[in-house]
């Protein structure tokens, strides 16, 4: 039986690569779906010589293809980034930096979350969209003609946005069409619209957004949810272009936000908290590591930083210690779904519910971490600090014990770095000095040690062959 930490080697064995299709058979051929003049004019307008391509999985087949064109139009050096740190949604600095590249091409889906160093030109792909029958999936929908409702879409659907306004522009005159922008508005956005999540769109209504309808055109994912979640007052519906369907979204928020809500519970239980960092790209990132750190540490939690790539249940297992996990990503990929894990993982605003008392939950869900930074729409000041004495009891709504809410001013005292890890015999390397040293000690299993002068030495032999589910001589050896 397969679990949370292991899966079913019966699949892994028989699974296959099925057919890839190529950019030649795609809408427009290789350039028109890759956009190629549009690339090659961003390469040669900003100078570059050196130029990284990052693609998902699912494109990497057109990637030599479309490197060789455009080393060819631009005489620049095109490196292809083979893997990505953590999600293919976002741009992946890290990796651009280690061949020296000056920009990055990001081809495919993308959260639009903004760069921290390189230029980046982002192209998505022209997915193709049977527009008039996403335009009759609409009529069905929403049959009368004076409802206030907001298109948005995929990205790989933006460019055929256009086509589909002027099929419902004459019919639905409160009709509004979101707008992909690709970096943030300079300053506050202007009173009456919307900018978020790469999306930028007018407000017409008398009651602001609650008024409106969304109608979203792309498949079921991370993006839709994150939208249903942050504009939670609005009903959802859906085409998706893969089925040709159109349907009302069923995605009960009441119970998400319960289950969100829940988190936070347990996040105000926890003693322990490590912060996750799911992305090196995204602007503000560290700053927000900051932040969380100094919120954990004025509510009286230890906290420690783990960089660990992409996540999965086996790694967060080995941190027993952490009570619970907040994960610090872009939008799309914040909204972890830990229910096979085996602590929790929240989002820093769920953190900042729990931890920060100033702080109420007034409907709006935020899943962008740049919002809770000093200067943000949504930053809320810590309250002044109090004695432990007068600190206000809570009782938790999962344990029924009694928790008090501690916000500490005055710094913890910190020791000098020199002294953190220190040296203590020759059986012992680690003293009790840091918390996560003396849990340490406290396993009964702490990994393997070298244990040198005492393994006696053996001469190399002929290994098993094959993977470890099936080695090729398995069969030989039994009786």
């Amino acid at each position: 039986m397969a679990t949370a930490f292991s899966s079913d080697g019966e699949v892994a064995l028989r699974r296959r690569l099925g057919p890839v299709a190529t950019g030649a058979g795609r809408r427009g051929g290789l350039g028109g779906f890759y956009e190629m003049g549009r690339a090659a004019a961003f390469v040669r307008g900003g100078g570059f010589r050196k130029v990284a391509l990052q693609f998902p999985d699912e494109l990497l087949a057109d990637a030599a293809a479309v490197a060789d064109q455009m080393e060819a139009q631009t005489g620049a050096k095109m490196y292809i980034l083979g893997d990505t740190t953590y999600g293919s949604c976002c741009v992946d600095e890290v990796a651009a930096e280690h061949v020296g590249a000056e920009a990055v091409l990001h081809y495919g889906s993308a959260c639009l979350s903004p760069c921290r160093k390189l230029p980046v030109l982002h192209i998505f792909g022209q997915q193709p969209l049977d527009v008039g029958c996403c335009a009759e999936a609409f009529r069905e929908l929403y049959p009368n003609r004076q409802s206030h409702v907001v298109v948005l879409s995929d990205v790989v659907y933006a460019h055929a946005m256009g086509e589909l306004e002027q099929l419902l522009r004459p019919e639905y005159p409160h009709i509004i069409f979101s707008r992909v922008v690709c970096e943030d508005p300079p300053g506050p956005a202007p009173h009456g619209e919307v900018w978020q999540f790469g999306r930028q769109f007018p407000v017409e209504a008398p009651g602001g957004l609650q008024d409106y309808a969304m109608f979203y055109v792309g498949a079921e994912g991370l993006a839709l949810t994150s939208f249903m979640l942050t504009w939670n007052c609005c009903p959802f519906s859906s085409f998706n272009p893969a089925t040709g369907c159109g349907r009302r979204e069923t995605l009960n928020i009441n119970r998400a936000l319960m289950r969100r809500l829940y988190l936070v519970e347990r996040a105000r239980d926890a003693r322990v908290v490590g912060i996750l960092v799911g992305t090196l790209g995204v602007a503000g990132y560290l700053d927000v590591l900051q932040h969380l750190q100094e919120l954990l540490r004025r509510a009286g939690k230890r906290s420690y930083t783990l960089a660990m790539g992409k996540l999965n249940p086996a790694k967060l297992a080995n941190f027993l210690e952490v009570d619970i996990f907040v994960l610090v990503a872009c939008t799309q990929n914040s909204l972890l779904d830990s229910s096979d894990f085996y602590r929790p993982v929240v989002t820093p605003y769920e953190l900042e519910l729990a931890c920060n008392p100033a702080r109420e939950w007034t409907g709006n869900y935020l899943t962008d971490f740049r919002d809770l930074l000093p200067g943000a729409c949504a930053h809320v000041e810590l309250p002044p600090a109090v004695p432990a004495a007068e600190a206000i009891p809570d009782i938790s709504l999962i344990t029924g014990e009694m928790r008090a809410t501690r916000i500490c001013n005055p710094p913890a005292p910190q020791l000098p770095p020199s002294t953190t890890l220190a040296c203590r015999d020759q059986t012992r390397a680690l003293t009790a000095i840091s918390p996560a040293a003396s849990f340490l000690e406290s396993r009964s299993w702490r990994g393997l040690e070298q244990q040198l002068g005492q393994t006696p030495v053996s001469k190399a032999v002929q290994g098993p062959r094959g993977i470890a589910i099936a080695y090729e001589d398995e069969g030989r050896k039994q009786p």
